[in-house]
C-alpha cells in the first residue's frame, strides 16, 4: 500500500490581519509559522466495487465516513471535502485520508488553512504533479473564498505553504510578494524561549461579529485609518524582527491588539484581557491576539527576558483559568512538506 504525508504549519502573531482581504484591496502582515503541524496521510489502495472511493477520517472530531463529494451539497467538514473536490483522485484508486492537527480546533491560529494547504498537497502528490507551494496555497485560498462563499484573508494559506517568519505585502488582492525574514540561530533560540500561545478555552467561532466588522470595513473604504495603523503595526513587526529587536516586535505586537479592539471592542474578549494583564505583570514584552479577534481562540505571548519570569508568567496563567491552556510552540521554516513512499 502507498502512503503520502503531508505536513504544513499553523500562523500565530499576524500584524496586520484584517487588511489581507477583498475589502483591504492592499495590505501588510508579518506573522510566524509554528509547529504544531496539520497532518494529512493519504494510504492508497487500488480501486474495486467493494470499496469507497474516499474515506475521509477527520481524527480530531472522532468522524470517519464516505463523503459523496456533491459540489453545493457538502456534508460534515465541507472544506474538507470541496478540497477534495477541486484537486480529484485518480479514477484508478481508492484513498483512505487521515487528518489532524496538534492544536484544539477554534484555536484561530490558521488551522483550517493549514489542513486545507495539507490536503491540497498531499493530493497534487497523488496526482503525480509537481508541488509549486504558492500555487498550493492560491489553491487553498479558493476552496476558501470560491467553492465555499466564505471570508478569507490570504495570509494563513501563505504562512503554511512557506513556513517561516514572512513580510507579505498584498499588491491589490489576492496578490501578494512575499519576503522571508531571515531567522539566525540566535534569534531563532531566543523566538522559541520567548513565544507562547495561550488557548482560552471554547472554540473560536465570532462570525457574526466578524460580519458586523467586515461590513464597517467596507463601508469606510480600504484606506481608511483602521487599516492604515494596522499595515503600518505589520511593517513595525517586520523592521523590528529583521533587526533583532524584540523589545520593538512586542510593541507592534501589543499596538495591533489594540488596533483591533478600536475597530470593535468584542474583537478582545475579556479572557485575552485577563491573560494580558497577567503577562504585563510579569514582565512579557507584548501579546497579539491570535487571527481576527473575537471570543474564544487564542493569543500569542511574547514573554520576558528572564527564563524564570516566564515560567513564572505561564503558571499564572495557567492557574487563573481551567480553560486556559499553554501551548509550547516551535519555529517552523520548512512549510509545506511532502512524503511519499510510493516513489
Amino acid at each position: 500500500m502507498r502512503t503520502i504525508t503531508a505536513l504544513a504549519p499553523i500562523r500565530i502573531c499576524d500584524c496586520g490581519g484584517w487588511t489581507d482581504t477583498w475589502f483591504a484591496r492592499h495590505g501588510r502582515v508579518f506573522n510566524v509559522a509554528i509547529r504544531p503541524c496539520a497532518e494529512v496521510r493519504i494510504d492508497v489502495c487500488p480501486a474495486a466495487p467493494s470499496r469507497p472511493t474516499v474515506v475521509l477520517d477527520v481524527v480530531d472530531y472522532g468522524d470517519r465516513y464516505a463523503p459523496a463529494l456533491v459540489p453545493g451539497r457538502w456534508e460534515r467538514h465541507p472544506l474538507l471535502e470541496a478540497a477534495l473536490a477541486s484537486v480529484g483522485v485518480p479514477t484508478c484508486v481508492a484513498v483512505e485520508i487521515a487528518i489532524s492537527c496538534g492544536v484544539p480546533a477554534g484555536a484561530s491560529t490558521g488551522t483550517s488553512a493549514a489542513l486545507t494547504v495539507a490536503l491540497i498537497g498531499a493530493l497534487e502528490c497523488l496526482n503525480g504533479r509537481s508541488i509549486d507551494r504558492r500555487a498550493v496555497a492560491r489553491a487553498a485560498h479558493e476552496v476558501e473564498t470560491k467553492s465555499l462563499g466564505q471570508q478569507s484573508g490570504i495570509q494563513d494559506q501563505i504562512c503554511s505553504a512557506l513556513g517561516g517568519v514572512n513580510d507579505i505585502i498584498m499588491t491589490e488582492y489576492p496578490e501578494a510578494d512575499v519576503r522571508a525574514l531571515p531567522v539566525g540561530a540566535t534569534l531563532r533560540g531566543e523566538l522559541e524561549r520567548r513565544l507562547s500561545v495561550v488557548f482560552l478555552g471554547g472554540g473560536h467561532s465570532s462570525s457574526d461579529l466578524h460580519r458586523r466588522v467586515i461590513d464597517r470595513l467596507e463601508g469606510l473604504g480600504p484606506d481608511c485609518p483602521q487599516l492604515d495603523v494596522m499595515r503600518r503595526c505589520a511593517a513595525d513587526a517586520a523592521l523590528a524582527f529583521s533587526a533583532g529587536d524584540l523589545a520593538a516586535l512586542g510593541r507592534a505586537m501589543t499596538a495591533n491588539t489594540e488596533a483591533q479592539r478600536r475597530l470593535h471592542a468584542d474583537l478582545v474578549c475579556a479572557d485575552a484581557d485577563r491573560v494580558m494583564a497577567i503577562a504585563g505583570a510579569h514582565g512579557a514584552a507584548g501579546w497579539k491576539v491570535n487571527g481576527a479577534g473575537g471570543e474564544g481562540g487564542s493569543l500569542t505571548i511574547l514573554g520576558p527576558e528572564s527564563a524564570g519570569a516566564q515560567r513564572t508568567m505561564i503558571s499564572a496563567i495557567e492557574a487563573e483559568s481551567p480553560s486556559f491552556h499553554h501551548i509550547k510552540p516551535a519555529l517552523d521554516t520548512d512549510g509545506l512538506r511532502i512524503w511519499d513512499d510510493g516513489h
